[in-house]
């Protein structure tokens, strides 16, 4: 099984901040594009931020201006700034390389809960 370790989630109300961290295995992040996924209860797994290993990022609409996402190449990690949360982020996030979006869940981490209360 994939060791990627997501940390930073937690219970935050409207408007607030959460910074998300991802250790991932060097197989899997360097030289990668690696992108911050979210899922809510009942829906699919959606990437909503990614990073190529040269810096180049990508958002969904849903969180651009809003979140923000950083690697560390040195650490083998990818963080996940989130500003101005709302209720509609709450979601279950993971990390994972970019080429892993369409693999089974044994490819990947257990994620990290963020809740946002109203």
């Amino acid at each position: 099984q994939v060791q990627l370790v997501e940390s930073g989630g937690g219970l935050v109300q409207v408007g607030g901040s959460l910074r998300l961290s991802c250790s991932a295995p060097a197989s899997i992040f360097s030289d990668n594009p690696m992108g911050w996924y979210r899922q809510a209860p009942g829906t699919q797994r959606v990437l909503v931020a990614s990073i190529t290993s040269g810096g180049r990022t990508n958002y969904a609409d849903s969180v651009k201006g809003r979140f923000t996402i950083s690697r560390d190449n040195d650490r083998n990690t990818v963080y996940l700034q989130m500003n101005n949360l709302r209720p509609e982020d709450t979601a279950v996030y993971y990390c994972n390389s970019v080429y892993y979006s369409d693999y089974p869940d044994d490819y990947w981490g257990q994620g990290t809960q963020v809740t946002v209360s109203s």
